[in-house]
């Protein structure tokens, strides 16, 4: 029971990147649905299409977590 979870979780882990994509088209597909989800449309839709086409910006977006250093 245990192995299937691990390959069901290393599953959803490769497929679930678009780094992982095979082709231009595939990860075009993977960025698209990555957009839609996210509801985004306009600009904001293109630059998301734009980085992750190029494997740039996380997109999880900026860490707000990290403390600030104006104490």
């Amino acid at each position: 029971m245990i192995r299937i979870g691990i390959a069901a979780g290393l599953l959803t882990v490769m497929l679930g990147s678009p780094s992982f994509a095979v082709t231009p088209q595939q990860k075009m597909a993977t960025c698209k649905f990555g957009a839609d989800n996210q509801k985004l449309t306009g600009p904001a839709r293109a630059k998301f299409v734009k980085d992750c086409m190029a494997n740039r910006d996380d997109p999880r977006g900026v860490n707000t977590a990290e403390p600030s250093s104006n104490n």
